[in-house]
């Protein structure tokens, strides 16, 4: 795999036509483009046409979570969409995980298409160990607990999860090595962290175990993007990953 096949970048912007500015700045440097809760809530499924209009991926992170019929209604729409990747969250339980898995795999059959990566959000990289206990009351540790829905998530058959960097090497003791591990709070050397708490350098993410890096706000951020872009691959590929 090249290494910008590695690198998702959100698209964590307000509106369409910002989100079609950077991708026809960085499709050349991205493997796929993230498509969160922002930009779905305010384009909807053109935005995901959009990308595929442009001839590029999409990776659907609208962290579903809710009964078992809702979610995997929902799944079905975005297989029709045609999104190369889409998520739910773990903590719906493995009834939730069970019926959505299922509703990808025959949505995909139904269209004679491949199925969508499907992955489970673990504990999210803006929580640390205090906001886990105190806040959300899981009183497991924060990689124990992201283990504990990496398991569950591969058990009900999923492909994979998402999870922060500093859970990856003991996702992949515990999950093997064709699990898929989709990594944000990814940030190059010397850049601002934001409101992620348990980040690391996209080389070092990579290192770890990481199957593909989502990185937002260090590229779409830039004065230019398409150059922080491409210092991110630069960074990787002299680390030898």
């Amino acid at each position: 795999m090249h290494v910008k096949d590695k690198i998702i970048v959100a698209l964590d912007v307000p509106d369409l036509a910002a989100g079609e500015r950077l991708v026809d700045q960085l499709s050349p440097y991205a493997g796929m483009f993230k498509v969160g809760l922002e930009l779905y809530t305010a384009a909807g499924p053109a935005a995901v046409r959009m990308i595929k209009e442009h001839g590029g991926r999409v990776f659907a992170d609208l962290k579903l979570h809710d009964i078992p019929h809702t979610v995997a209604g929902a799944v079905r729409a975005l297989v029709r969409l045609g999104v190369d990747m889409l998520n739910v969250h773990a903590a719906g339980g493995k009834a939730m995980l069970q019926a959505a898995a299922a509703a990808v795999r025959e949505e995909a059959a139904a269209l004679n298409r491949p199925a969508p990566v499907f992955i489970a959000v673990t504990v999210l990289t803006s929580l640390d160990r205090e906001a886990l206990h105190c806040e959300v009351g899981i009183e497991r540790e924060v990689e124990e607990q992201v283990v504990h829905w990496a398991l569950l998530a591969r058990e009900s058959g999923l492909d994979g999860v998402v999870a922060s960097p500093r859970e990856i090497r003991a996702i992949r003791e515990a999950c093997g090595p064709e699990f898929g591990i989709v990594t944000p709070g990814v940030r190059p050397a010397g850049s601002d962290r934001g409101d992620q708490r348990r980040v690391m350098t996209p080389a070092a993410a990579l290192r770890e175990g990481a199957s593909y890096l989502v990185i937002g706000r260090p590229i779409i951020a830039a004065p230019d993007p398409a150059a922080a872009a491409r210092a991110i691959i630069t960074e990787i590929a002299e680390m030898g990953q």
